[in-house]
């Protein structure tokens, strides 16, 4: 298993993605790193921090596309960027997955244009996992597509509920669509036919969900179009954020609290755990042809041991194969919602 990693992505590289990488090498056994970035740079990164790149494959790239560019200039001036060359090695079969925590609108344009989307698939979307109470739940789409047709939403549900039960190991996994309401009339014109579609695909549709009722871990995969899903992520990351704040000053308050804190010191960073991202990896680039992940732009070192485990799993299961079946049996059906117009 060889894992392409864009050694210039997110804010903390190259240092930390390089350390990282060594943790997952020296976790996994079967996995090849192959490194993208400048050479020069990462060798002399390794050296000064006393981090060893046995196991690790070298592929160079000059450029850098940082976070603030324009997504196409992956396509453009940034071409031979670590991420656009990393891409181009995983369409040329020079990997079996490909990890970055760069650009979010570059990566989706090159998984889009230099590798290609899955055939019959409309858009690539998003789909980070989130914590519930009752364990993981994702959410597709978070951000890629702002504007969509019911008919991709209805993809969204193919493709998260492949990569939900493959390789989350949730069977039959309950699918639900983001709406202002669960009663079946809820929602706009767009809402209401995706709706139907979803109801009609085969997958266990359990119908509308309101965002208040994620948390409680009411399904296995959430429908959204890109806005309303990086919305409810957001918005989910912020209020998880502000609460362990809120809950750290309460017990640093005085000399009784701070006794109550240790009393019950496992038990803090249980919940601190459960509201960690690091913890679920990275998000894939559900409709892309190969294994395409996206993981936090801060993330550190410890983060890429649970990214990697995505994408190994990712491409060990061939999802992008079952999601292309699926796909292919709807439209031998005769719903035109999965052709290829």
């Amino acid at each position: 298993m060889k894992v392409l990693v864009d050694a210039f992505g997110g804010d903390n590289a190259p240092l930390e993605i390089i350390k990282g990488c060594r943790l997952c090498l020296d976790k996994y056994e079967g996995l090849t790193v192959g490194l993208v970035g400048n050479q020069e740079i990462i060798e002399k990164t390794a050296k000064e921090h006393s981090i060893s790149l046995e196991g690790m494959v070298l592929h160079h790239a000059p450029d850098i596309i940082s976070m603030d560019e324009d997504a196409g200039e992956i396509m453009k001036s940034k071409n031979e960027s670590s991420m656009a060359v990393g891409l181009k090695l995983l369409s040329e079969g020079e990997g079996d997955a490909f990890l970055s925590a760069g650009n979010s609108g570059a990566l989706i344009m090159g998984a889009t244009l230099i590798v290609k989307r899955i055939k019959g698939v409309k858009r690539p979307a998003f789909a980070p996992v989130m914590p519930t109470s009752t364990g993981p739940c994702l959410l597709i789409d978070s951000g890629a597509n702002v504007e969509v047709r019911p008919e991709m939403l209805l993809q969204f549900g193919i493709m998260g509920a492949a990569y939900v039960e493959n390789v989350l190991n949730i069977k039959n996994p309950r699918v639900a669509l983001a709406n202002v309401g669960t009663e079946d009339h809820k929602g706009g014109e767009l809402q209401h036919e995706a709706f139907r579609l979803l109801k009609k695909s085969g997958l266990n549709f359990i119908g509308n969900i309101e965002a208040r009722d994620i948390p409680a871990g009411v399904c296995d995969v959430i429908v959204a179009d890109g806005f309303t899903g990086n919305v409810i992520l957001k918005m989910y990351e912020g209020v998880a954020k502000e609460l362990m704040k809120k809950i750290k000053a309460m017990f640093l308050k005085n000399l009784k609290t701070k006794i109550a804190a240790g009393l019950i010191k496992k038990d803090i960073y249980e919940l601190k755990q459960y509201f960690d991202y690091n913890q679920y990896g990275a998000a894939p680039i559900m409709g892309a042809a190969r294994p395409v992940l996206k993981t936090h732009g801060s993330a550190k070192a410890e983060t890429m041991i649970t990214a990697m485990k995505s994408a190994m799993d990712y491409a060990e299961t061939n999802v992008t194969g079952k999601i292309a079946d699926n796909l292919e049996k709807l439209k031998k059906e005769g719903k035109e919602a999965t052709s290829d117009k």
